[in-house]
């Protein structure tokens, strides 16, 4: 549907309606925010298990802190953005990311606490739908990051700009 522009209006709104529901609602490039996040978690499963110590998130024994080489592949493979998140307290800090804030990546960003992916990720449960993340609407995939004991210590991202 060439010429289709959603507004944040609309994306708040199928959010709204999604989280009432119970069941988020997938955008037109569901498919490709599911085929991005599996290539994020597969390259992160390549490096090793899942694990935290203190806030740096650790992939076998590959400190993902600051370094942004799986997210810009993925972004290289998929196009879109990509994010590494740690828990740090109630929150979810970006660590490792290629979206952009004021020209600079948003390292050091916490996850919205009070958007539908917060909520999702905190029972344990991914999220796949219509987000505004700094001011822009995204097609959008969260997933937990579990450590080997199940506990959740970080979020995968993956997304694409809706404008």
């Amino acid at each position: 549907m060439s010429g289709l522009r959603i507004t944040r209006r609309d994306a708040i709104l199928s959010t709204v309606i999604a989280v009432a529901l119970g069941t988020p609602v997938l955008a037109s490039d569901g498919a490709k925010v599911k085929v991005a996040m599996q290539s994020l978690k597969d390259d992160t499963a390549k490096l090793g298990l899942a694990k935290l110590d203190g806030e740096a998130l650790y992939f076998g024994g590959s400190k993902v802190n600051e370094d942004y080489s799986v997210v810009d592949g993925v972004k290289a493979k998929h196009g879109g953005t990509a994010t590494l998140f740690v828990k740090k307290g109630n929150n979810y800090m970006r660590v490792s990311t290629n979206v952009m804030k004021e020209g600079a990546r948003a390292v050091g960003t916490i996850l919205d606490p009070s958007g539908p992916a917060y909520a999702a990720i905190s029972q344990g449960n991914t999220f796949y739908g219509m987000v505004d993340i700094l001011g822009k609407i995204y097609d959008t995939g969260y997933e937990p990051i579990k450590s080997e004991s199940g506990a959740i210590i970080g979020v995968y991202y993956v997304g694409y700009p809706m404008e």
